[in-house]
């Protein structure tokens, strides 16, 4: 399937305020690239040779350590930049990015954002938006790391999920998990049991109801007020 690289790269915060004629050319310059679920993209330590654009798909960007437990730092769907920081410091890539579902990126030359970013101040400025937004959501997550328990820390994560696609029922906030447990644990720095034991003391607690995948969270206050928000 053809992919439609100008109608990615309008989408970006980083390149949609270019003209036709630049976009066109930066399209033509732009190298699709396919992952399955589970590719990586790039390796933390690795030096990178420009950026990339999320089509479709996801890319999520995370820290392991040696005894391979996995700390996700940031998930990027479709309109996405991603690996930006090492193309402005030119250090290495300071995590590791997989595809988190079928996806597909482009990747663009560093030698192109760098001149564009001369030629247009504006390019600059958003890339200063987006990493501004990604230090905002790290310390966060080292807030939520650091200082709120498990416990609070999924409570947060399935509220999030709720907003994002839960669907008001009798019962309350219905919500059909898309990640596994495992996925779950890598998002809010636990592992798989410990996430499993958690939503079963949620549910003891009649905060949630869990039949299979499907939460369904029966007091969104009480849920609130439990994490903390």
């Amino acid at each position: 399937m053809a992919i439609d690289k100008m109608g990615a790269l309008r989408r970006t915060a980083l390149f949609g305020s270019l003209g036709d004629g630049e976009l066109k050319a930066l399209a033509e310059r732009a190298v699709v690239k396919r992952l399955r679920q589970g590719d990586a993209l790039f390796f933390e330590g690795e030096k990178p040779g420009g950026l990339y654009v999320v089509v479709e798909g996801a890319i999520r960007a995370y820290r392991e350590s040696g005894a391979g437990r996995e700390q996700v730092i940031h998930v990027e769907r479709a309109g996405a930049t991603i690996a930006e920081v090492p193309l402005f410091d030119n250090g290495t890539f300071p995590s590791t990015a997989a595809a988190e579902e079928d996806s597909v990126v482009l990747f663009i030359d560093k030698r192109d954002v760098r001149r564009l970013c001369l030629e247009h101040p504006q390019i600059a400025l958003a890339a200063l938006e987006i990493l501004a937004g990604r230090l905002r959501r790290a310390a966060g997550l080292i807030e939520a790391l650091s200082l709120r328990e498990v416990d609070q820390r999924l409570a947060r994560f399935l509220l999030s999920e709720a907003r994002l696609r839960g669907k008001p029922t009798d019962r309350g906030i219905s919500l059909e998990l898309v990640l596994t447990n495992q996925q779950i644990a890598a998002r809010i720095g636990t592992v798989r049991e410990v996430v499993s034991r958690t939503l079963s003391r949620l549910q003891q607690d009649d905060l949630i109801s869990v039949d299979g995948r499907r939460i369904i969270i029966l007091n969104e206050i009480a849920l609130r007020s439990y994490a903390g928000e």
